[in-house]
């Protein structure tokens, strides 16, 4: 079982930057990919960022594609989304998400454990 828990979200200005952080507790954390995903206000859940076990490997969503980067630091049990250049389309409650298995994933079906959300707001 993995437990996840978001924080670092806020009101930002467009151009500014944020980053937000997911505490995972759970002795597999280390194993699987973890993902980020965010939902705006009647919107489907989006695919935002997502990196491997090892952190050798990472895979954005084009509308972040060198604005945002994921990182982990497996000895704390923690993921990173650095979101750079915000835009005011990029407000959305944003969800770390962590899988069971290994391999990537684009879609929020194939992750098992998710954080409750933390808000971010970029304003125009």
């Amino acid at each position: 079982q993995v437990q996840l828990v978001e924080s670092g979200g806020g009101l930002v200005q467009a151009g500014g930057s944020v980053r937000l952080s997911c505490a995972a507790s759970g002795r597999t954390f280390r194993r699987y990919p973890m993902g980020w995903f965010r939902q705006a206000p009647g919107k489907e859940r989006e695919f935002v960022a997502a990196i491997t076990w090892g952190a050798g490997s990472t895979y954005y969503a084009d509308s972040v594609k060198g604005r945002f980067t994921i990182s982990r630091d497996n000895a704390k049990n923690t993921v990173y989304l650095q979101m750079n250049t915000l835009k005011p389309e990029d407000t959305a409650v944003y969800h770390c998400a962590a899988r069971n298995t290994l391999g990537f994933a684009v879609v929020h079906t194939a992750y098992a454990y998710w954080g409750q959300g933390t808000q971010v707001t970029v304003s125009s």
